[in-house]
């Protein structure tokens, strides 16, 4: 039996948490907060499996806020079910300098949030990672080590960008039936009425999708009670439509995109209090309804301690879960690397990706692999690896069909659940696609590692629309990010494993479709690791140093013979990895660079090099259709003319 007066106590406590904070601030989005409040309650009462003495269990149900803008939610919640990180002031210093309670949910910031949200789509589309993973470990070790839901609060706007037709249309199709969306569906956005600019029926979509849908009244709390009770019976992903008035209980403003974006102001919060029986002063919760929240958790404890138990029992489970390697990991790569050296390896980094892949996937059970439709030119699919289906989550493969948006995004909400080090691989220059999420992946410090092929001018006939030129340069300027060219298999190994022992960074693999000659002669220490390091010293007195990534340090070693041969000496520094460089001592530094003119070369844009180099050769202009030797020659990209223009510029100086 529904106990209407507790819940509406309980839900009217969210939202005047949510607008005296908004105020104090005078600045965020009270609209959602104030009109999924009722949803919230239910939700967070009854259903959601959570432990706010243990934030972390492994076996929590996640929640994804994908309507970040309507963090005071959340925030709300994790005060009042008692999350220990989140005190009254943080609820009042509210998107204030340092606190905790940001504008956007910030994953990291408080132990209740399980992703950082704000750009619209990403959160809904993540979520869908999180319900793989979640099948996929559930097949792995059973229900009783793995079992629980994914629920999302998502408003118009996720709906509206189409990373979510990507993610969603997936999510039907493998049938992740745990994953439950709650649309805040109140016809509003910043701009005015959603019906100005959109007349899709969402549901018929979503149901077009695979998914089950149900339509319900937002703020009736038995609708509410059985529409989720319904969707956790479903064998299908569900949108629950939850029909709800924007700013709810706020007098003049509720219903309109007044309540958006802006704060109510005091005189229409004291209206509110006033309509919705609220006699309390700003921040005060009565002791009453505190504990009524504080109590909700109680329910899960008996489920908790049991898993807890059964966890304890399992080493190889807890190690997983924990994303921890298993020793010996990369013992195989260590063999590749030996191999490579002895047979002298002519192949393309692509192809030596696919080796170290093989060497990888049977010794890290934690890997999720996949594609964009590209694995047969990605070489991202190996022995070892097992693609899901609807029928079959026990495997460590997804294929996402042309969907590069929504698998950013996935393997973020992969990283996030646990269990998992995803990585993914499409055409270097598709990772436009993947952007925003690559983004996000670097801005919560996710181990994520993006396959990327087909990296320059290289890639040839396909032509311009297909060739990546302003892409290395835009990574390296991205925080937190590794952006990893490797020269040949040796290095290609070595990036491999830099990218799975970095825990709280993604990687980027930026690998070459032709064929590549070994450039190193041993491989007893991951020189990678430096970001940079004298691949070819000179014979004598160094007179300039070239610095060269990927493709561009076996056209550099040639022409540093072609120089050798007039009488210039110059070494040739390879850097797979500008950010690791610049964290190395500036002694390293100069010691790799030496004190004699740079010249720097790369098979596209030069913005940037001119950090190390005096001169930069590359690519300052789209590309063309065309073999890729002739684009090479075309671009002034051969020993000859890179010898040359050297020459010339050290004869200037």
């Amino acid at each position: 039996m529904i106990d209407t007066k507790r819940l509406k106590d309980m839900s009217n406590a969210i939202r005047f948490l949510s607008v005296d904070a908004i105020n104090k601030a005078n600045s965020g989005h009270p609209g959602m907060p104030l009109g999924m409040a009722d949803v919230a309650t239910v939700l967070f009462s009854k259903y959601i499996k959570l432990n706010p003495k243990d934030p972390k269990w492994f076996d929590r149900d996640r929640f994804v806020l994908s309507a970040g803008h309507g963090s005071m939610l959340i925030y709300s919640l994790l005060y009042l079910m008692g999350y220990k990180d989140i005190t009254i002031d943080d609820i009042k210093n509210f998107r204030q300098f340092g606190s905790p309670t940001a504008g956007h949910p910030e994953y990291g910031h408080l132990d209740g949030i399980d992703i950082s949200t704000g750009p619209l789509g990403q959160g809904i589309s993540s979520a869908v990672g999180m319900a793989i993973a979640e099948r996929i470990l559930n097949s792995k070790y059973g229900d009783d080590l793995c079992n629980h839901y994914t629920y999302v609060i998502a408003g118009d706007g996720c709906l509206m960008e189409g990373i979510s037709e990507e993610s969603a249309s997936l999510a039907g199709h493998l049938k992740l039936n745990k994953l439950i969306v709650l649309w805040d569906n109140n016809n509003i956005t910043i701009d005015g009425s959603v019906d100005k600019v959109s007349s899709v029926n969402q549901l018929k979509r979503f149901e077009a999708m695979g998914w089950n849908t149900l339509d319900i009244n937002g703020h009736d709390y038995e609708e509410i009670d059985r529409a989720i009770e319904q969707a956790e019976k479903s064998d299908k992903p569900t949108l629950i439509s939850c029909k709800t008035i924007i700013g709810y209980g706020a007098p003049s403003k509720c219903g309109t995109s007044k309540c958006h974006g802006s704060p109510l102001g005091i005189d229409e919060t004291n209206a509110m209090r006033e309509k919705l029986e609220w006699n309390n002063a700003p921040f005060e919760i009565p002791l009453d309804i505190l504990n009524d929240w504080r109590q909700t958790q109680n329910r899960n404890l008996i489920t908790y301690n049991t898993w807890v138990n059964t966890a304890s029992s399992n080493d190889e489970f807890r190690d997983v879960v924990a994303n921890k390697l298993p020793e010996n990991w990369n013992k195989d790569l260590e063999k590749l690397k030996q191999t490579a050296l002895c047979e002298q390896f002519n192949i393309a980094t692509r192809k030596a990706s696919e080796m170290c892949l093989k060497a990888i996937v049977p010794n890290v059970p934690e890997i999720i692999g996949g594609s964009a439709d590209l694995a047969a030119s990605n070489l991202t699919f190996v022995d070892g690896l097992k693609t899901i289906t609807k029928d079959d989550y026990n495997g460590n493969n997804i294929m996402y069909g042309i969907r590069e948006h929504a698998m950013g995004a996935i393997m973020n909400g992969l990283a996030l659940h646990g269990g998992a080090i995803p990585f993914g691989g499409t055409f270097f220059v598709f990772s436009d696609y993947m952007r925003p999420s690559m983004r996000l992946a670097a801005l919560m410090g996710l181990r994520v590692v993006y396959v990327l092929t087909h990296d320059s001018i290289g890639v040839g006939e396909d032509g311009p629309t297909h060739q990546p030129i302003e892409h290395l340069a835009s990574y390296r300027a991205m925080p937190n990010i590794l952006t990893m060219r490797p020269c040949d298999v040796v290095e290609t190994a070595e990036c491999w494993q830099i990218s799975l022992i970095e825990e709280s960074r993604p990687s980027i693999l930026v690998l070459s479709r032709q064929n590549l000659p070994l450039l190193r002669k041993d491989a007893v220490v991951n020189l990678s690791q430096k970001g940079a390091y004298v691949i070819s010293p000179a014979k004598s007195t160094r007179e300039a140093t070239i610095i060269a990534t990927g493709s561009e340090v076996s056209l550099a070693v040639n022409a540093q013979k072609l120089l050798s041969e007039k009488g210039i000496e110059v070494a040739v520094v390879s850097m797979p990895c500008q950010e690791l460089f610049e964290e190395q001592s500036l002694e390293y530094q100069l010691e790799v660079l030496g004190s004699m003119p740079v010249i720097s070369i790369e098979a596209g844009s030069t913005f940037g090099w001119n950090r190390y180099a005096q001169k930069t050769i590359g690519i300052d202009s789209f590309g063309a259709s065309a073999p890729a030797s002739k684009l090479f020659e075309n671009f002034g990209l051969t020993p000859e003319n890179v010898a040359q223009e050297i020459e010339d510029f050290i004869n200037q100086k």
